[in-house]
């Protein structure tokens, strides 16, 4: 029963991903959370959306230490239509690589094959 219960849950969280492109090409798989019930955790990064364009991308110490994150957090907030997690990158470094190409993503819906 718990094989089948974990399935589902597999399952139910491939539905949720949601391919981005971001600037540099690169392919995100992001996690789709509930915007109704979209709470901030910590040093995790999230991204919000609105009609597939991306409005903020940071966490919750982005807010705390960050004024101007902030603002264009409530600003995102106030129109969002969609909320995704992003897994959280090991360092600084990769975390500023990965917000800066998450800015400028764009939703992909199809994977091309090269010959």
């Amino acid at each position: 029963m718990n094989a089948i219960m974990d399935r589902h849950l597999e399952i139910a969280n491939f539905a949720r991903v949601s391919n981005w492109r971001g600037r540099s090409g690169r392919l995100y798989a992001l996690v789709a959370s509930a915007l109704d019930d979209f709470n901030l955790s910590g040093s995790e990064l999230y991204v919000i959306a609105k009609e597939n364009r991306v409005q903020w991308v940071g966490s919750a110490i982005d807010l705390v230490e960050d004024h101007a994150s902030r603002a264009r957090f409530r600003r995102a907030l106030a129109d969002a239509d969609a909320v995704f997690h992003v897994p959280n990158p090991a360092g600084e470094v990769e975390r500023m690589t990965l917000i800066w190409d998450l800015e400028a993503a764009t939703p992909f819906n199809g994977l091309t094959v090269s010959h």
